[in-house]
């Protein structure tokens, strides 16, 4: 159950920055689903469940006899839903009544120069269990956790033993009821701070830097401690992207943002436009963001060539000076590109530079004009059937010139045509896309159902429930 409370809170993206870029918030109602799969997974990996040998001493008035429990299986468990709440500015409270547990296992005796052995069934009724899981931050940006309180008590238990010389060694049964329920009393709370400090130690092992693809990582460490509260978890992060070569700080600090309460859902999670910016950053600083485009790359289709005769209607000077020509094109971004989220609308500023050249017969360049692109597109986005919808238009585009080898020429023709461009082929293939929708990604068998995203001023929010799949569990 607590490994599937846990899961929830690992799977929220981790960060180390004065404002995080990413924010996640845990609702008691996720906190409770988190249980429940807990408890599912507790429930079906009962068979696998195997329990420490035991060994003692019972006095038995005529002498002491010394046995073994080996070989102990959990043979059937009762678990009732566990209450979870949010303990404000701890952690997690955890509490269980009336669990029923069935054990079956060997037992070994010996008294004296007797020795004995069979089979045994242990029933151990009405446990109760109450803990308090703390939730930090180790300092180097990892979930910190630490058994905070733990009481457990048992109402009752029964002994059945089999084999050997059982019949014989059955009254004396009531003696080792006492000493294996004290025993398995005393083993409970240890045992849940076992599991915690285990749980610990695998957490500061964790990664808090991951690699997107060949040439950007992100870091995801946390920022603060959790932020808990009786309705909710809250975990700061830091949410910046890097190139995978060119761990460049960005230029840029994050700002201040705030989730919405949203009881109602499982799962919110805030992306800054901080994080958004850092990535394109990243791109830009490491010089990905530019492409040689030649003749053979534009569709056979299109009427219009990457040669000085097609440019001829556009630039008159330059087929004349260079007549029947190939070009070639650099196309790179001469600034970081931007994004900046305003209340429902996400707003991308691109800017652009396309150095043109002439291609000689020994395939050496000749330097031509350079043109200045800005352009502004604007975008609309909703989750729809658990995909991300929506549409993307240009708002503006300016074009100038930013440098020329053959003289001056106005080019409100080439805007035109980029602008149709665009228009006509661009921003249709995407809008097609979004139409259709891009269906979110699952995460550690974690689906998102009835997602909301809304656009806010400065970050962009997805409030979910989830959907845990124990498949993996199973296997």
């Amino acid at each position: 159950m607590l490994p599937s409370l846990v899961v929830l809170l690992t799977l929220m993206p981790q960060a180390f920055a004065i404002n995080p870029g990413i924010k996640a918030s845990l609702s008691d109602k996720g906190l409770k689903y988190g249980s429940h799969v807990g408890a599912s997974w507790l429930q079906e990996k009962t068979g696998q469940m195997l329990i420490p040998d035991v060994e003692g001493d019972i006095d038995i008035k005529i002498g002491s006899v010394h046995y073994w429990l080996t070989s102990m299986k959990v043979s059937r468990i009762d678990l009732p839903e566990p209450t979870v709440t949010f303990t404000e500015n701890v952690g997690i409270k955890v509490g269980m009544e009336n669990l029923d547990i069935a054990v079956h296992g060997n037992w070994k005796t010996k008294f004296s120069f007797i020795k004995d052995g069979g089979t045994f069934d242990l029933a151990v009724f009405n446990v109760g269990l109450s803990t308090v899981i703390q939730l930090g931050s180790d300092g180097q940006g990892h979930l910190s956790v630490a058994s905070a309180q733990c009481d457990s008590s048992i109402k009752g238990i029964d002994v059945s033993f089999h084999g050997g010389g059982s019949v014989i060694f059955q009254p004396f049964v009531q003696f080792f009821k006492s000493k294996i329920l004290n025993q398995i009393q005393e083993e409970i709370c240890p045992g849940i701070e076992k599991y915690v400090n285990d749980l610990e130690s695998q957490l500061e092992k964790m990664q808090v830097s991951f690699q997107v693809n060949k040439d950007l990582s992100i870091e995801l460490p946390l920022v603060f401690p959790p932020i808990i509260q009786g309705s909710d978890l809250e975990v700061d992060l830091k949410g910046v992207f890097y190139g995978a070569r060119n761990h460049t700080e960005p230029p840029f600090v994050a700002g201040t943002f705030q989730l919405d309460q949203q009881s109602d859902l499982m799962l919110t999670v805030g992306l800054s436009e901080f994080t958004i910016n850092s990535a394109a950053f990243a791109y830009y600083s490491a010089g990905l963001l530019q492409a040689l485009i030649t003749d053979d790359m534009i569709p056979k289709a299109s009427p219009f060539r990457l040669n000085t005769t097609s440019f001829g209607g556009l630039i008159p000077q330059l087929p004349k000076l260079f007549p029947n020509m190939l070009m070639v094109l650099h196309a790179y971004a001469s600034q970081t590109p931007t994004v900046s989220f305003q209340p429902d609308t996400t707003t991308l500023n691109v800017f652009w530079s396309s150095k043109f050249y002439g291609i000689r017969s020994n395939s050496t360049y000749i330097p031509f004009f350079r043109l200045d692109m800005n352009a502004t597109f604007s975008s609309k986005f909703f989750v729809s059937d658990e995909k991300l919808s929506g549409s993307t238009a240009l708002d503006n585009l300016t074009l100038t010139v930013g440098a020329t080898e053959i003289g001056t020429f106005q080019t409100e023709s080439l805007q035109k045509l980029l602008e149709l461009g665009i228009k006509s082929y661009l921003l249709p293939m995407l809008n097609k896309k979004l139409k259709d929708g891009i269906p979110l990604p699952t995460v550690h068998n974690v689906q998102w159902v009835n997602s909301m995203l809304k656009v806010n001023k400065g970050f962009v929010e997805i409030a979910t429930d989830t959907k845990i799949s124990l498949q993996e569990a199973k296997s």
